[in-house]
């Protein structure tokens, strides 16, 4: 163990050592609540839309039955999304949309390069990676899966 200890990395400052210690956590919480949010947004923009469009989208990307994969998009982007914002289900959540983003990527935004100024996988890719991310973190401690004790 005291091999580990010596190979990682100090603190230029240890006086932050506290706040860092301090904030871990709420700053994880940040950033999945955001990360819902955003996609709850895209979601609701959806909604807006209705299946109809949103099919007819999916199925012009090469995604069929549009209506599945387009009714699928809608649910993932609000109630998985409002999964990720109150912390329950998370790693469930978390891991349906990081699958999304897979799609999303591999359908829709690879062919279009990186950029997303151009319709590229910038942003998928960033999302995707962070959703990645919080389905093996779960929760944290400041979510309803933590309140109520049990996670998938």
């Amino acid at each position: 163990m005291s091999e580990l200890r010596a190979t990682e990395a100090r603190l230029l400052f240890p006086g932050l050592a506290g706040f860092y210690a301090t904030w871990s956590d709420i700053g994880y919480t940040l950033v999945r609540v955001v990360t819902g949010y955003i996609l709850f947004m895209h979601g609701w923009a959806k909604l807006g839309t209705g299946l109809a469009g949103i099919s007819g989208y999916m199925a012009k990307q090469g995604l069929a039955p549009g209506v599945f994969f387009g009714g699928a998009a809608m649910f993932l982007e609000t109630v998985g999304a409002l999964c990720l914002i109150f912390g329950l289900f998370t790693r469930v959540a978390a891991a349906a949309l990081a699958i999304e983003m897979a799609f999303a990527f591999l359908f829709v935004h690879m062919a279009k390069g990186f950029s997303a100024g151009q319709g590229g996988y910038e942003y998928v890719l960033l999302l995707g990676i962070v959703l990645f991310a919080i389905a093996l973190r779960g929760g944290g401690p400041y979510s309803v899966d933590r309140k109520i004790g049990k996670e998938l």
